[in-house]
């Protein structure tokens, strides 16, 4: 990791002086002199560090001056931040006055202040870089005691092979159909419990060998699925918390996290809860020996009804005794045959016949090494699918790495092999994730933005960083470091994803401390050792009514730090006042869940701070100005703060600022100021709300927004809607997502009619629209890549759109249409003067993509025809490819048209809370293969 931190300040000490050129500031004599000595120093030791950071698994001194370095790293990595804020600070003032009119006299006098300051600061920095210089001047001489080898042969890592589409996810399990079919039919037998318990089966064997993956495919069986009245899946992991456990099991029976707090609370409603139900709990990863912490939960469970089921995994045989379990499964090694066929699916993914050819032979001699196990064999298959020649494969084979004991030093060769050979960048960013505890769910785009906020991504030009960012997380997925993902179902794209125990093992013995996460609860203490005192990046659990241990901050090395609290804990907000003097290096911040009740003032000490999160913070009111002068900030994420009344009035000064992330579920911020207009740099801005208040955020405000991206939510609040366009939004090219909610005093249609939207909006919602008029939004017609439309919340028109006319619409949401009562022709576009318009044309198709419908509340809605079937000889075709539609209390909705009843496409109905006459025997009659209807 010591190599990505010296090519780093290698780049931001370039970058700062070029800026100061830019910018005409002076240095105080001798500062560059020190500066050229400090550049000549890292780039004499960046020219060993690959081979250093191989050697120091093996050899203890280079590890040890590898940590030397890495420490006076970071020094210096502060130091430049703290010289390129002062830049940007001087740029952003020199800003503001001259957007300003001010007295001569006053200009003359700041000026004389703010240079008397600058020439004090430049004076500090220059002071801090020599010492630092003296320091590394040791660093640099120490070197040569290690017969460390330049890295002029880090050619012979070769060109990374292109990967032109996603990374592979294996999907199927090699090897274990023997295995999948006996735990089935434990599963599904009918066998009678126990006098006291339910049949307990464990899946017992090495870590790495596919416990877990074995059990998750036979919990996703569809048999196994429909088979039980409700399946729980619980990742136990260590410690065996049964407090923990009980309530995620409770979370799964019934859909929410339960408020409470003493055990036996926990046990009483687990048992009211399954009473009679037939079940099926897997507990994943457990390794207690104990069987006291297990015979609670056990018993609360036998109120389940018979067939119930609970399914273990585990390394030891000896835990699946203490459990109780009737029954053993355990997983061996695979045969070489299935690890080949693992292994050459992994590795020549995108390869040709010939390319296979050439390889299999090194290849079947790899794999040999993998000992038969899964984890082993994807990790090098991830390796070598991007190696090109069979002299790179023949290198991985004659590495020294397999020479070390696993045992001894508690992680796994070919994870080792798999890490020294990713390049430098991508070596922070997987070793930053062992900042969080085993069995945690990562959210990618928000684990991008804490890499982001630690300068990890390298900027190329003309690509965003957060594409970057992708990038190097699919980079790292292709080579197995990530698994479990959570999908969008629509595209594909990862949501979250976790890691193997072993691969965070591997991660947390190779930072060697750097990162920590811990759990923290008053009735336990708090379990700090003298390891601690390394982290640089912390994540700290709060559960029940634990409290910041202060002394874990004395250190002051922190970059990051991360506050969680428990899912179940107790709403008691902590007391941050005086962390902040604690934690002037920390460039990323977390609060998040029920944790703080406000953001003190200090937090203006933070100068190197890029992220700021305090989600789900609901008692927060207001963020203080002061988090204005964080010049360096490039993410906040307010979301859910319900309370929230305003941003701060100089949010604009934060021209660094690409993430402003403030989803709200219920009450939003209901003030915005006008100072929004200055950050250009934007990539994200989930909620905006537009006023006619002069201080206030306008429609203008967000012309020069154009790198707006995803979603955008705006709230109107006494605003002439005709002022839309103002906003430019047809510039706005990267924004997929629009939803416009209008405030009730606002009936401008001519304004909606002439809206110039964003040219690839995917999706878009109008809510609250309260004209008489019926709008055309001919506009719409225009979106070629509009996919998803819902309308919300209207009152006044009582005729819908003609949305027929959308090619590419696939699902539609109409809700709350207040004085509908009919739907008819033209919700199809096909009233008689557009038919006349078309007779040209033989064929007419309304809706020819929409699969998914939905009606909602629309009280006064009663009638819902079609009368153009058949009219003019045309052939007319009404929603061909419907699949879904929902109809939930439309109270004096009556019929169906015929294009419904005769639809042959259909795959799901519900209609709930309906007079709809024929429905229940036409379904019946019709095949649909799912349906509700009461």
């Amino acid at each position: 990791m010591a190599e990505a931190v010296v090519s780093t300040i290698l780049g931001q000490l370039a970058s700062v002086l070029q800026q100061q050129v830019e910018e005409e500031v002076s240095l105080v004599v001798g500062v560059d002199e020190e500066v050229q000595k400090l550049t000549s120093n890292f780039q004499a030791i960046e020219s060993v560090l690959e081979d250093a950071e191989c050697k120091q698994v093996k050899v203890k001194a280079v590890g040890d001056w590898l940590d030397k370095l890495k420490d006076v790293s970071y020094d210096i990595e502060d130091v430049l931040d703290e010289w390129n804020t002062a830049i940007q600070k001087l740029r952003i003032m020199e800003d503001e006055n001259a957007s300003k009119l001010v007295t001569k006299v006053c200009s003359l006098m700041s000026c004389y202040r703010f240079c008397c300051r600058r020439v004090v600061k430049r004076h500090d920095i220059a002071m801090k870089i020599k010492r630092i210089n003296q320091t590394l001047d040791v660093i640099a001489m120490e070197k040569n005691r290690f017969p460390l080898s330049s890295n002029s042969i880090k050619g012979a890592r070769g060109v990374e092979r292109e990967i032109t589409t996603s990374f592979v996810d294996e999907s199927e399990i090699h090897g274990r159909d023997d295995d999948k079919k006996e735990i089935k039919n434990f599963l599904l037998s009918e066998s009678s419990n126990g006098p006291t318990s339910h049949p307990i089966i464990s899946i017992v064997g090495l870590g790495g060998i596919g416990k877990t993956t074995l059990a998750r495919l036979v919990f996703n069986d569809h048999e196994v699925t429909v088979h039980f009245n409700e399946k729980i899946w619980v990742c136990v992991s260590d410690p065996f918390d049964e407090i923990r456990i009980g309530k995620a099991i409770l979370e799964s029976l019934i859909g929410v996290a339960p408020n409470l707090y003493e055990f036996e609370s926990v046990l009483i409603k687990i048992k009211e809860s399954i009473n009679d139900k037939k079940f099926l709990l897997v507990l994943d990863d457990v390794w207690t020996e104990d069987s006291n912490k297990w015979e609670q939960l056990k018993s609360s469970l036998k109120y389940g009804a018979k067939g119930s089921r609970i399914l273990v995994t585990t390394r030891k045989m000896n835990v699946a005794k203490a459990m109780g379990s009737t029954n053993f499964v355990e997983v061996g090694m695979l045969s070489d045959e299935k690890c080949w066929s693992l292994f050459s699916q992994v590795s020549f993914y995108g390869r040709n016949n010939e390319e296979c050819k050439k390889l299999e032979g090194v290849g079947r001699t790899i794999i040999k090494k993998c000992k038969g196990l899964p984890l082993a064999v994807k990790t090098l298959g991830g390796v070598l699918c991007f190696k090109t020649t069979i002299e790179e494969w023949q290198s991985v084979l004659d590495s020294e790495m397999w020479e070390l004991e696993d045992a001894e030093k508690g992680i796994f060769t070919p994870l080792l092999l798999s890490y020294f050979d990713l390049p430098s960048e991508l070596k922070r960013c997987f070793l930053y994730c062992a900042i969080f505890p085993k069995d945690y769910v990562m959210k990618k785009d928000q684990l991008i933005k804490l890499w982001m906020a630690q300068d990890y991504l390298r900027t190329q030009r003309n690509k965003d960083v957060e594409l970057v960012g992708e990038e190097y997380f699919e980079k790292l997925a292709m080579r197995s470091f990530f698994q479990d993902f959570e999908r969008v179902e629509d595209d594909g794209s990862i949501v979250s994803c976790k890691m193997h125990d072993m691969v965070h093992d591997s991660a947390q013995y190779l930072t060697k401390n750097e990162c920590f996460s811990v759990e923290v609860d008053d009735s336990k203490g708090f379990p700090l050792n003298s390891s601690y005192s390394k982290a640089r990046h912390s994540m700290i659990v709060l559960e029940r009514n634990a409290s910041v241990p202060t002394s874990i901050f004395q250190e002051n090395r922190l970059r990051s730090l991360i506050f969680e609290c428990d899912r179940w804990r107790d709403h008691t907000c902590i007391d941050i006042s005086n962390l902040f003097n604690y934690l002037t290096c920390v460039r990323a911040l977390r609060f998040h869940g029920k944790l703080i009740a406000d953001v003190p003032s200090s937090i203006s000490k933070l100068t190197h701070l890029r992220y700021l999160e305090v989600s789900e913070n609901y008692d927060i009111r207001e963020l203080p100005e002061t988090v204005c002068e964080l010049y360096n900030l490039q993410t906040i994420d307010i979301s859910y703060c319900e309370n929230l009344n305003k941003l701060p009035e100089g949010i604009g000064k934060l021209v660094n600022l690409r993430h402003l992330i403030n989803y709200a579920r219920f009450r939003a911020c209901s003030y915005m100021p006008k100072g929004i207009e200055r950050l250009t740099c934007l990539r994200t801005l989930s909620k905006v709300i537009v006023s006619g208040d002069k201080k206030a955020c306008t429609f203008e405000c967000l012309r020069n927004l154009n790198r707006l991206g995803g979603s955008l939510e705006i709230r109107c609040s006494g605003v002439d809607l005709g002022e839309i366009n103002k906003a430019e939004f047809k510039n706005k090219t990267k924004l997929l997502f629009l939803d416009l909610w209008l405030s009730s005093n606002v009936s401008n249609e001519e304004a909606l009619e002439d809206f110039q939207p964003p040219p690839n909006l995917e999706r878009f919602d109008l809510n609250e629209y309260r004209g008489t008029s019926r709008l055309f939004l001919n506009w719409m017609t225009s979106l070629t890549k509009l996919r998803m439309v819902w309308l919300c919340d209207w009152s006044g028109t009582e005729l819908l759109p003609p949305l027929g006319k959308l090619q590419f619409l696939e699902r539609l949401y109409i809700w709350h249409m207040k004085s509908v009562k009919r739907v008819g022709d033209e919700f199809l576009g096909m009233e008689s003067d557009n038919l006349s318009a078309s007779s040209s044309s033989s064929s007419i198709t309304a809706f020819p993509k929409l699969q998914s419908l939905q009606f909602k509340e629309m009280q006064d809605w009663e009638e819902w025809d079609c009368l153009t079937s058949g009219r003019g000889g045309e052939d007319i075709k009404i929603m061909p490819c419907l699949r879904s539609l929902k109809i939930r209390y439309c109270l004096n909705l009556k019929t169906l048209p015929d294009y419904i009843l005769q639809s042959t496409t259909l795959e799901e109905l519900e209609i709930t809370g309906c007079q709809v006459e024929r429905a229940e025997n036409w379904v019946k009659d019709s095949g649909i293969p799912k349906f509700r209807i009461y």
